[in-house]
């Protein structure tokens, strides 16, 4: 059975920083193109960011580039999202998704993706 999950989200103020991690299991992690995406009340759910942990590619969404990482430890099945510099915007739930193959043009479509983790809030302050 495929699971993910979520940790790491919080409260911190505007300029700071948190690191979400996403945890998979039940399949073969480097097959899959793995996303964080993000939804804020009454806004529709955005990719973030997105990584092939098989080959090391990444994507980002042009709000966060320069202030978010996404990277991958293999050995532990992880995503991590490193989130420097974060604004008041910023707040949202936070999920992982997961599906197999690539990336490039859909990781971003959040109806491509069937695996999804249960969601962790970050919520940025001013």
């Amino acid at each position: 059975q495929v699971q993910l999950v979520e940790s790491g989200g919080g409260s911190v103020q505007a300029g700071g920083s948190l690191r979400l991690s996403c945890t998979a299991s039940g399949y073969t992690f480097s097959n899959y193109c793995m996303v964080w995406f993000r939804q804020a009340p009454g806004k529709e759910r955005e990719g973030v960011a997105a990584i092939r942990p098989g080959s090391g590619s990444t994507y980002y969404a042009d709000s966060v580039k320069g202030r978010f990482t996404i990277s991958q430890d293999n050995a532990k099945n992880t995503v991590y999202l490193q989130m420097n510099s974060l604004k008041p915007e910023d707040t949202a739930m936070y999920y992982c998704a997961a599906k197999t193959a690539g990336c490039y043009g859909i990781w971003g479509v959040p109806e491509y993706f069937s695996t999804w983790g249960q969601g962790t809030q970050v919520t940025v302050s001013s």
